[in-house]
């Protein structure tokens, strides 16, 4: 079992836990700014989320999809669909006694990475630049996976 101020001592560790947080917080964001366009572009997709703007009839008028609360939606989405492998693989790597310096650009090009893709989403940005965003966090975690499964499992 590790001791808990070994993990505080692991530079490595505690990058990752730094990264994470920023990346975390990102995610958490996106529900916000998907929450400001449903209420300001009065678009739900729920008739109880409409009733504080009418009753019966008048609430039908609310229910529609909206480009910009759609786009803000799939950004959010799409962090869900990866920053959850990077978190989960990002930990057992970072725990493996990686070099700091390879950690560090791992984890700032995921970062980088997944910052441009929701700017791309949501302004919108001519493509590649938002698959260009996607793969290269994809890739970071996959090299990740890769290093962890080469030096330090047993397989």
């Amino acid at each position: 079992m590790v001791d808990h101020t070994e993990l505080i001592q692991n530079e490595v560790f505690l990058a990752f836990a730094s990264y994470a947080t920023i990346v975390l917080s990102k995610m958490m964001f996106l529900s916000l700014v998907t929450g400001f366009y449903r209420m300001t572009r009065k678009a739900f997709v729920n008739p109880e989320d409409c009733a504080v703007f009418g009753k019966g009839e008048e609430v039908k008028k609310y229910l529609w999809t909206d480009n910009r609360v759609e786009r803000a939606r799939r950004a959010h989405l799409n962090d869900l669909e990866n920053i959850v492998p990077f978190l989960g693989i990002g930990l057992l790597y970072s725990l493996s006694g990686p070099d700091l310096s390879t950690a560090l650009l791992h984890f700032r090009l995921f970062l980088g990475a997944r910052i441009y893709h929701t700017i791309a989403y949501l302004i919108p940005l001519p493509q590649p630049n938002r698959a260009l965003a996607f793969y290269i966090g994809y890739g970071v975690t996959l090299s990740m996976a890769y290093r962890l499964l080469k030096s330090k499992l047993y397989l």
